[in-house]
């Protein structure tokens, strides 16, 4: 693929851009399809959202308005005063519909000082109901300001819908603008070069624009979500950027040693080539892995990153061969003369920081084993004790958040009022008396467990025969208290009412119910996906290096990194030790999805260092030198690299866990801290000390196992670098030298 670019130039370079084009043009021609409230969320509550949808129920979006008070009660006149002028502000806007009283309804407090007027925001769907809430959240605020000494404060789906979308458009945003210059102000360090620096940064780019228009267009197959678009570009500009820098680092040190420039790009496809298709190809198995969990927004995130991974490995080995051969050594135009000659002094040795690790690692193995393994089986302790769960509206929110503020008043005064289970009962009649009786039996049944209160509300579609019954549960929504009310009113209160007459379906969604049954498929999912993940990244180590010792090594060194990558997870975000430092608090649990998710993005990127480096160490072995001696020129040689790819890996994460939504934060801090992990503890420490004990035993292979393809490159080229200098105190068999070069 290198040679046939070098060649064809032209028709590569214009070519990968008329493939950018059309693929933005015809996706943003197409448009996205995005998952449905049936495929996003598993059990019951999938079965409630696909009854609505084929009975053509829009569910509305509710809002409520708190109207609190600590002196007056809610029978005093100017309380019920207030009430009234809130409700005729709200009507007025024209854009609020089924207008409920608190004083029809019974929606006041227990202490009597806070009443709850409840409506729907106009609109056929969600996101048209988000459009419409701004005039109406306007007329609360202007009730307010004439009420100083009450509170009159508006809470909902609509509402929060709102803060969501335009939060996750500006967070999105943002993490463009930062993440971008970030690597390139990295890469600008890392190449010494502007032009070198750039080229990186635009292949990844226009990856990501074509993978999105590639989305985009088979949408209509697969259904595609926000979330996807998010880990699109997350993983995408991460995995871009690195794959670029490993082949044009080693391009450019072959350069650098003598090789013509033909040669040295032969020698970069063949060797930093490979290692980029063996990286990609490992990331999309592991994202693959995404689909066993059958949660259509995870199938959107692993296909999205799939596109993007496959989309940019194509880039690095067609574009970038093409702009070397033409560039040449232009490639390095605009040197920073400082940087640039700093790079070239580190580029045979590693540098002082890497030789100051190295040296004492390669000479005493054992003690570093155990100090690096120790440490990381510290870090990942507090995994022990991780407790996960759908992370609440005010757990997701930055602290101090006015909504985050009217919703603990709304569930402090009405406890579980504010986000309701709801059953939707699809029956035969639902007109029928046996029905009504049922109905009937559920609300005084739901009362009497103690677990449930009012307001219960009742909605009939006669027409579809779909009764919607709203049932607040105590607790705080996703507390032990609230999963039992949920149990209860699933396992006791609706199978002993409605589902008592014959043809009725009733299953139960809501917040509550959604939390629980996306925990429940979660755990099941976890250990195919694990399994999935964890065989395939094996079977590919064992073909691409076809040694055991080497697929072994590179799957306990990688889970080592996710455990304790999920230690940290635990301990800052759900037991707050360190949170301040990313900006947030503890918040008693880490979010549903981020372990799974982390497992396997970590699994696939903490491959291109392993490769990247193993690939290295190979290939000096495969010259005559010893295991110790190829290990200390493989890490020496690709220590630049794998530092430039990991500080731009964990400065793009890192922009992410910056971000306001909590989830976004553990997911964006996780990766970074395991990223930052592998790179120096695993790379620097574990994996040279590891394969230094193990020997030439690195490279057995089972002759039972000879029937596997070789997928390592079959040219060798001979070493044309001075010998690097061995580290003091490491001694060498005779006649080789740390360099890769015989004496």
């Amino acid at each position: 693929m290198g040679a046939w670019s070098a060649r064809h130039r032209k028709t590569a370079v214009f070519g990968w851009l008329l493939f950018v084009v059309l693929a933005a043009f015809l996706g943003g021609l197409h448009g996205s399809t995005k998952v449905t409230d049936s495929e996003m969320m598993p059990g019951e509550v999938a079965r409630a959202a696909k009854i609505l949808d084929e009975a053509g129920i829009k569910t509305p979006a509710g809002e409520t308005v708190l109207v609190q008070s600590a002196a007056l009660t809610a029978d005093d006149p100017a309380f019920r005063a207030v009430v009234d002028e809130a409700a005729a502000a709200v009507r007025a806007t024209g854009k609020a519909a089924d207008l409920r009283s608190p004083y029809d309804t019974g929606a006041v407090s227990a202490d009597r000082h806070s009443a709850l007027l409840q409506f729907t925001v106009a609109g056929e769907d969600r996101e048209k109901a988000v459009e419409n809430v701004p005039a109406v959240l306007d007329a609360v605020a202007g009730v307010q300001a004439k009420h100083k000494d009450l509170t009159v404060e508006e809470f909902g789906e609509a509402s929060s819908g709102k803060w969501f979308q335009e939060q996750f458009s500006n967070d999105f945003q943002r993490a463009e603008w930062t993440a971008v210059p970030l690597a390139l102000g990295i890469l600008l360090i890392a190449f010494g070069a502007l032009v070198a620096a750039v080229l990186p940064v635009v292949l990844a780019l226009t990856a990501f624009i074509a993978a999105g228009g590639l989305v985009a267009l088979s949408s209509g197959l697969l259904h595609t979500s926000d979330d996807a678009s998010s880990v699109m570009l997350l993983v995408g500009l991460a995995v871009g950027v690195d794959y670029c820098l490993f082949y044009l680092r080693r391009e450019r040190e072959e350069r650098a040693a003598g090789r013509d420039a033909a040669t040295a790009l032969q020698v970069a496809a063949a060797t930093s080539g490979r290692a980029v298709l063996v990286s990609g190809v490992t990331v999309v198995v592991a994202m693959a892995g995404l689909f066993l969990t059958g949660i259509a927004d995870f199938q959107a995130m692993s296909f999205a990153t799939i596109l993007v991974v496959i989309t940019a490995v194509l880039g690095s080995l067609t574009v970038l061969p093409a702009l070397l051969s033409m560039l040449g050594d232009r490639v390095d135009k605009g040197r920073l003369p400082l940087l640039h000659k700093l790079r070239r002094s580190d580029a045979a040795t590693g540098g002082r920081v890497w030789n100051a690790l190295l040296t004492p690692v390669l000479n005493r193995p054992l003690a570093a084993t155990v100090l690096a393994g120790g440490l990381l089986l510290g870090l990942a302790a507090p995994l022990l004790t991780m407790h996960t769960a759908n992370l609440t509206f005010q757990q997701q929110l930055p602290k101090g958040n006015a909504l985050v503020a009217t919703s603990q008043r709304i569930e402090k005064a009405f406890p579980g009022s504010p986000a309701p289970a709801t059953v939707v009962v699809k029956a035969r009649a639902v007109d029928s008396p046996e029905m009504k009786q049922a109905l009937a039996d559920l609300r005084t049944r739901a009362l009497a467990t103690g677990k449930m209160h009012e307001p219960i509300q009742v909605t009939v579609h006669g027409a579809q025969n779909v009764a919607l019954v709203d049932i607040p549960l105590v607790g705080t929504g996703n507390d032990t208290a609230s999963t039992e009310a949920l149990e209860a009113l699933r396992g006791d209160v609706v199978a002993n009412t409605v589902l008592k007459v014959p043809g009725t379906e009733a299953p139960v969604t809501g917040s509550t119910a959604g939390s629980h049954d996306f925990n429940e498929q979660m755990s099941r999912s976890m250990l195919p996906v694990f399994g999935f993940v964890v065989a395939f990244a094996f079977l590919l180590m064992l073909c691409s290096f076809r040694s055991l010792g080497i697929a072994l090594t590179a799957v306990v060194l990688n889970l080592l990194s996710v455990g304790a990558a999920y230690g940290v997870l635990a301990l800052v975000f759900q037991h707050g030790v360190g949170a301040s430092l990313f900006g947030t608090a503890g918040v008693g649990a880490v979010e549903s999805w981020v372990p799974l998710f982390l497992f396997v993005i970590l699994f696939g990127l903490s491959m291109d260092y392993h490769v990247f480096v193993v690939s290295r160490i190979k290939e000096a072995h495969d010259r005559g030198l010893a295991t110790r001696a190829a290990v200390s020129y493989g890490i020496r040689s690709t220590a630049g690299v794998v530092t430039s790819a990991a500080v731009i890996m964990v400065g793009v994460f890192a922009v992410f866990g910056t971000l306001s939504m909590q989830s976004m934060k553990q997911m964006g801090a996780g990766l970074a801290v395991a990223v930052l992990i592998d790179a120096t503890v695993i790379r620097a420490v574990l994996l040279p000390a590891v394969m230094s004990l193990l020997g030439e035993r690195n490279w057995y292979l089972p002759r039972w196992l000879n029937w596997l393809p070789n997928l390592s490159h079959g040219e060798s080229f001979p070493p044309v670098t001075p010998a690097a200098p061995a580290p003091a105190g490491l001694h060498l068999p005779d006649g080789q030298s740390a360099g890769g070069a015989r004496v």
